[in-house]
């Protein structure tokens, strides 16, 4: 009799795992959403007010975009790129920014080193000094320091899940809730399966880090409220993982909520953000205004 292949995580064999990570395996058509990113981008920095690549930190990617506020006071969304910890910059996510700015808000899309030029510790905390520079430097661009919320989309989301654990008091000397909510949007918050999956390739971290990145393990320390988005064409572990850390939060007492987008899959749900009345937007606004 032939044996069955061994399962290497949950119910997972080896193979289903890798390609329960491996977008491409679920979205053939990748490289037309891609382009979609880009050209929506150009737009969105042709017609809107833009302080390009801002410095927030002393390395070479360590900038920001900003879509200014049209009055002062006002919201301001951050929001983090995903690229599964290793492509897309801030100019791919610029087409996000016009649903915010045209709803009163301002917009700042964040750009960081990537791998393999830095590893995933280090984006974390280039993402935490790039929040820590918005709220210091708000007021400049019409935004309200008290009135800052945070995205971001399949490792950008876990970035950001990382970031909203933040103690801001005690490493940045700002106040505990300097975020007022968390949008994550396809995201990854336990890496325990990721670095068992094909990932390990490219995402190298030690047992500690692993624990110490993994969001579901800490939300205890969560200090705002959090909404997890994904699309129901989502590969297996991107629909089980959002579900999950809905849960573990409820579970902890902590503000959480958990969303199914009919339709979307991985690259597509973005796209829900150039387009006010989508789920996603109005989700998005729905939490600063």
């Amino acid at each position: 009799m032939r044996a069955m292949p061994a399962k290497v995580y949950l119910d997972y064999t080896q193979e289903e795992l890798d390609r329960a990570y491996d977008q491409t395996a679920w979205v053939g058509n990748r490289a037309e959403y891609v382009a979609w990113y880009a050209a929506e981008s150009a737009k969105a920095r042709a017609r809107l007010e833009l302080r390009r690549g801002v410095a927030y930190g002393p390395g070479e990617d360590e900038t920001l975009d900003i879509f200014p506020a049209a009055v002062p006071g006002a919201p301001v969304h951050v929001h983090v790129h995903g690229g599964r910890w290793s492509v897309f910059t801030k100019e791919d996510m610029s087409f996000i920014a016009p649903t915010f700015v045209e709803s009163g808000a301002a917009c700042v899309v964040l750009d960081f080193s990537c791998i393999p030029k830095v590893r995933i510790p280090a984006m974390v905390e280039q993402v935490k000094r790039a929040i820590a520079w918005v709220h210091a430097n708000a007021a400049g661009f019409g935004g309200d320091p008290e009135r800052i919320h945070l995205s971001g989309h399949s490792s950008g989301a876990h970035l950001a899940g990382v970031a909203l654990l933040t103690d801001w008091k005690k490493e940045f000397n700002l106040p505990r809730d300097s975020l007022k909510s968390g949008l994550l949007v396809s995201g990854m918050y336990d890496l325990r399966p990721v670095v068992l999956s094909a990932r390990s390739s490219y995402v190298k971290l030690s047992g500690d880090e692993v624990d110490a990145l993994s969001v579901i393990l800490r939300p205890e320390a969560l200090a705002a409220p959090v909404t997890l988005v994904f699309g129901d064409r989502e590969t297996p572990e991107f629909r089980r993982q959002p579900k999950e850390y809905a849960s573990v939060l409820a579970a902890a007492g902590k503000p959480a909520r958990a969303i199914e987008i009919p339709g979307a899959n991985h690259f597509g749900i973005l796209q829900q953000f150039a387009d006010p009345a989508s789920v996603l937007s109005r989700t998005a606004l729905g939490l600063m205004f």
